[in-house]
């Protein structure tokens, strides 16, 4: 009975974001007021119209439910400290936001006011779409929680001339959560200096929370993040298939009882190669109960309690509002659901780089962009993102590139745990990249 209810309010959700917007779900004795018409038909309800309503009869706005980011607080109304709550459901902007206002009206809409951009995106579009929002709408600055990066910052002045930029380009004072580190790789970058600089961040009021996002290698330095007291948030790659791996739980799981704030990014999965087999048995699963492939992705990495959001780099109008029905939608997965994403995980492996990279490194050390080439021929494969992979793979030493096809992987392929083909993979990257 449950499963029912909540699939007849995942398609009342769904029929609500079409053309014509939400209407108030008034009682079966009234109408909307509709057409043009002031008097009903002959044997139906009176006709009422909503904008004669009392705001005391209106129903709530359907909005993204929140969570608490680790152990994180901010003041209430009444300067009152209380837990920071965030949208379950977070914005990535990896796309020109100039351009594309509309998303950010959108996720307003259903209370996705947790936005997610970095120095980088876009080639600083993504920045300086938020900022022209800012410009327009100054009042809602209090309401966002925005979130960037220092994308390719090197050292401590670095980092602090892409905060000084961001700042500007956002035309804002603040940002909310700074990653002041983008992609940490190696715990002995949690230095005692990047400590004083956010510290110092905080003091001048320019950060609120600091922290860092991370592709590869993911456990050993969020296991040295939980011990560390001056790490607020960080952003993790996290699917059903990082679900799989003890190792990375471990390490989440001390972060989480250390009241680190955990944003879950890459949630669908994607891996160097188009759909496999397993995968549409995994669509098809899931079609049945309801959802596509990607709200189920979604949905069962919500289900782990531990993660505070989840970001989605979603620009296209339909597929934001799919995720947010994904999250407003109450059914919950079976036991044998997560066998299903366990399994699917098993079979497909060999197709997809879970970001152990210091195995790759360790073993073509001559070679250290292996996992960065990866995730590029990921984001060209099977997230059509094919300029954008082409621009980061340019940015690796010509003298490296030049390497690529003559380097001998094998030591690397036989110690991969995902028994990944790389030789094959690094000239499919070379071909399509280059």
């Amino acid at each position: 009975m449950e499963e029912k209810q909540n699939r007849v309010d995942r398609r009342s959700f769904l029929k609500t974001v079409g053309a014509a917007g939400i209407a108030p779900a008034l009682a079966g004795t009234t109408r909307i007021f509709a057409m043009g018409r002031k008097k009903p038909r002959p044997g139906e309800p009176p006709v009422v119209d909503p904008n004669a309503m009392e705001k005391t009869q209106r129903p709530k706005p359907l909005l993204v439910p929140k969570r608490k980011l680790g152990k994180l607080s901010e003041l209430n109304k009444d300067g009152k400290k209380v837990p920071l709550k965030v949208p379950c459901l977070s914005l990535g902007t990896m796309f020109n936001v100039i351009d594309n206002q509309a998303a950010l009206r959108e996720c307003l809409r259903w209370g996705v006011t947790y936005w997610d951009t970095a120095h980088s995106y876009s080639n600083g579009n993504s920045e300086l779409g938020i900022g022209k929002f800012l410009q327009k709408n100054p009042k809602m600055r209090k309401k966002l929680f925005i979130v960037s990066k220092a994308s390719r910052a090197k050292t401590i002045d670095d980092i602090e001339k892409r905060l000084q930029e961001s700042l500007k380009r956002m035309k804002t004072d603040y940002i909310d959560l700074y990653y002041g580190v983008h992609i940490l790789r190696d715990p002995a970058g949690l230095t005692n200096e990047l400590k004083e600089w956010a510290a110092g961040a905080k003091k001048r009021k320019l950060i609120r929370f600091f922290g860092f996002s991370i592709h590869d290698d993911m456990a050993p330095c969020l296991a040295a993040a939980a011990k560390l007291d001056w790490i607020d948030a960080i952003m993790l790659k996290y699917n059903f298939r990082q679900m799989q791996d003890k190792e990375l739980n471990a390490a989440i799981e001390a972060c989480y009882k250390a009241g680190i704030g955990l944003t879950a990014m890459k949630t669908q999965a994607r891996g160097q190669n188009p759909e496999t087999e397993a995968d549409k048995k995994l669509t098809d699963r899931f079609i049945k109960r309801g959802f596509n492939a990607a709200q189920a992705k979604i949905k069962v990495v919500l289900a782990d309690k531990r993660i505070s959001s989840v970001a989605i780099g979603r620009g296209n109008i339909k597929h934001l509002r799919e995720d947010i029905a994904a999250v407003l939608d109450k059914t919950k997965f079976t036991p044998e659901d997560f066998k299903v994403f366990k399994k699917v995980a098993q079979e497909t492996c060999s197709g997809y780089c879970a970001g152990c990279t210091r195995i790759c490194a360790s073993a073509v050390p001559e070679m250290p962009y292996v996992g960065d080439i990866m995730r590029y021929l990921m984001y060209y494969n099977s997230y059509g993102e094919r300029d954008n992979a082409r621009e980061l793979f340019a940015q690796i030493p010509g003298k490296v590139r030049d390497r690529l096809l003559s380097t001998d992987y094998s030591l690397a392929e036989t110690r991969c745990p995902q028994r990944m083909p790389i030789a094959k993979l690094m000239a499919e990257a070379f071909t399509k990249l280059a």
